[in-house]
């Protein structure tokens, strides 16, 4: 069979016309030139190119075999630049877990600048609540997570790409429509909708640490798992829930946000993790990208 760089000697040889030419554009000499030539001849058994003392010319079936041997040459150079381009990052795929909250803002403005500052490394989106992204994570499914912390795993890195604060959702005709701002202690006796112990384990302990610290007992009447569910339960009047402020980009009609006083004032923290041992080359400039978008 014969070899890359014979054929790359021919096809130098077949478009100059001239083998000292050829030698020169190869950075070789012309001796070498014209034997790999011949092996490529003798392997093939047929003659390529005639040679006289005053031109080189290509015979017809070298005129054939000249067509074929550049698409060779030019997918093996391709094959070599992507090759290269996968080891150094610039290429790829990378594939990200996020939860709903963070599909509303940040995830938008991460596949926005990826598509215009990496535009050869391919997105693959995953929504999905923080515990199976963990699982996701340690089994390679996903690259990169966005998360609800804590993440205590030992394979993970992670960093806080966003903190933001809780707002009141209120329904339709709901009393405190008028009000500019609520405070924890508004809600002491009042129907709320809660966050589910399992699913959403994050703003469930969340919610109760800040009303117990306030000595504040609401009266939970349903327990839901997304944020989205939750809203359009706000949205059909069945009471109020409290939301991250990210929250009210899902602008549903007839569901107001109001400031919730709080302390911290932006408790909710969204976290990016990833394993340390990720062999992919794309995970690195994906990562940087994702937290300079962030601010961190």
């Amino acid at each position: 069979m014969f070899e890359l760089s014979q054929l790359r000697c021919f096809v130098a040889a077949a478009e100059e016309l001239h083998f000292g030419r050829a030698a020169q554009r190869l950075n070789m000499t012309q001796s070498p030139l014209s034997r790999q030539i011949q092996l490529l001849e003798r392997i093939l058994g047929i003659t390529l190119l005639e040679r006289t003392s005053r031109q080189v010319s290509l015979t017809p079936a070298g005129r054939v075999f000249l067509i074929e041997a550049r698409r060779i040459v030019r997918l093996a150079e391709s094959a070599a630049l992507s090759a290269r381009r996968v080891a150094k990052g610039d290429t790829g795929k990378v594939a990200i877990g996020f939860t709903a909250v963070s599909g509303y803002s940040l995830v938008p403005r991460i596949v926005a600048q990826a598509r215009a500052r990496l535009p050869n490394i391919d997105l693959e989106l995953r929504e999905m609540v923080s515990g199976d992204q963990v699982d996701a994570l340690l089994t390679g499914l996903i690259d990169i997570g966005f998360v609800r912390p804590p993440v205590d795993r030992h394979e993970f890195d992670t960093l806080c790409v966003a903190r933001e604060p809780l707002v009141v959702a209120l329904p339709p005709g709901d009393p405190g429509l008028g009000k500019a701002e609520f405070a924890l202690e508004d809600f002491d006796g009042e129907p709320l909708i809660m966050y589910s112990r399992e699913g959403a384990g994050y703003f469930h302990n969340m919610l109760l640490r800040l009303f117990d610290d306030a000595g504040v007992s609401p009266l939970y009447i349903q327990h839901v798992t997304q944020i989205h569910s939750m809203l359009g339960l706000v949205q059909a009047g069945l009471a109020a829930a409290v939301v991250p402020q990210s929250a009210s980009g899902l602008h549903l009609i007839d569901v107001q946000f109001r400031t919730l006083q709080t302390e911290p004032e932006a408790p909710v923290e969204l976290h990016m993790a990833w394993r340390r041992d990720n062999a992919n080359p794309a995970l690195e400039p994906m990562r940087l990208l994702c937290a300079q978008i962030a601010g961190t």
